[in-house]
């Protein structure tokens, strides 16, 4: 149940979008499922809001501002189905209004920044599941001239063969608290961008929950294809896409901020196969597709050791459920939802309120086995986007209550 104080910032909020929207009346404004937006401004939001939103439900709202500027999407508020991969209720921010590049997917109740567009169209969809929980959200939209983002806006599309991007206010003073901002970087076809961060100083978390960038393949915000999470003050190893196109996304919470980031791109050939087999000692980079070699992957699928004699050489130890698995040529990428970590090494850890889950790349999809429902016990290395490598050799098992007296004594070793 929620308590009285709770609803004071959404009468504050419906007061101004009354207000704003229609400056003769001072009655609530009702928000509908989906619409056509056009205009300089205005308000969208949840059917029903601040009622509890309906299940089972699909809204699309169309915005289109004046020709020659841009949409900024502002959040006021949010409060859909809280899960770590919003899979469940979830709003959907894309540019265009057909077929267009994903800008942010949100849940819960944390309030992006603002989102911009590349051009005068932008769609918000909401879906919801059976089970509804929360009171939706409301979003502003407003129109603003592409090259007056400076300071408060960021992002956007890159087509040049080369290029810089940076956080907002860089490099004179700390980036803003509550900003959201998403590069799109599309090369031709038969080439690969390369990408390199000069400097790079990010609010510092072990899991980077906070503020953080994050780097994925394709032009999509896209939990599967994502290449790595980075925050702290380290610069990511250089990054080369799979394909031809790439996004970052950075995001910044609404408290500690820092110096920001520079990055660099360029654009570059595909390299040409070569014909020469992998040996069956290659370390495997997590930042380009992982092709494991015939030879690794028909070795003899067994653990060796125990948990005791492989905890030392893992980079990291963990038990989790496993969530997720999808097959990507011969490997398998999955999502482990963390029951409890021992040693995380550079493991990259998500967080969505209390829920942590940490992605892994079984090199050889079969071997070892993992079904998704499952609970294991992983150990394993940790490549250079902070993703797990499950070898065939790797020390996987399944994780019992009774196992637990054990992993804690070895989370207290000293390797």
């Amino acid at each position: 149940m929620r308590g009285a104080g709770a609803w004071a910032p959404l009468c504050l909020l419906l007061v101004a979008a009354a207000q704003h929207s229609r400056p003769q009346l001072s009655e609530r404004p009702v928000f509908t499922c989906g619409g056509i937006l056009t205009g300089e401004s205005g308000f969208i939001g949840s059917e029903g809001f601040p009622g509890v939103y309906p299940p089972n439900s699909k809204c699309t709202w169309k915005i289109t501002v004046p020709e020659g500027k841009v949409v900024v999407l502002n959040f006021r508020f949010i409060d859909l189905e809280s899960d770590n991969l919003c899979r469940y209720d979830f709003v959907d921010v894309y540019n265009g209004h057909a077929n267009g590049q994903r800008i942010g997917r949100f849940c819960g109740t944390f309030r992006p920044g603002a989102l911009v567009s590349s051009g005068n169209k932008m769609m918000v969809q909401m879906i919801s599941d059976a089970n509804t929980a929360g009171n939706g959200f409301m979003a502003m939209f407003s129109a603003a001239e592409p090259n007056e983002r400076g300071d408060q806006y960021c992002g956007g599309l890159l087509e040049g063969p080369s290029g810089s991007f940076k956080t907002p206010n860089w490099p004179d003073r700390d980036y803003p608290a509550g900003v959201t901002c998403v590069w799109h970087i599309v090369a031709p076809k038969n080439q690969l961008i390369e990408l390199k961060f000069e400097k790079f100083d990010v609010e510092r978390d072990n899991y980077c929950r906070y503020d953080y960038v994050a780097v994925f393949n394709g032009g999509e915000i896209n939990d599967a294809e994502r290449i790595g999470k980075y925050c702290g003050d380290s610069p990511p190893a250089p990054i080369v896409s799979e394909r031809n196109e790439l996004l970052i996304q950075f995001l910044s919470d609404l408290s500690l901020t820092a110096d920001g980031f520079i990055g660099h791109y360029k654009f570059r050939p595909k390299k040409l196969p070569t014909t020469t087999a992998l040996p069956v000692t290659t370390t495997f980079v997590a930042t380009t597709s992982l092709k494991p070699t015939v030879a690794l992957c028909q070795q003899k699928c067994r653990r060796s050791g125990t948990l005791e004699s492989n905890y030392c050489s893992s980079n990291f130890v963990l038990a989790g459920t496993v969530i997720t698995t999808i097959p990507r040529g011969g490997s398998l990428h999955a999502t482990v939802s963390i029951i409890n970590i021992y040693k995380e090494g550079n493991l990259a850890i998500q967080q969505a309120g209390k829920n942590m889950s940490a992605k892994v790349i079984v090199v050889c999809k079969q071997c070892p086995l993992l079904r998704r429902g499952l609970n294991y016990i992983i150990m394993g290395q940790v490549g250079e986007d902070g993703r797990g490598k499950i070898m065939p050799n790797s020390f996987i098992m399944m994780f019992k209550t009774k196992n637990q007296k054990l992993l804690d004594a070895l989370k207290n070793k000293q390797c």
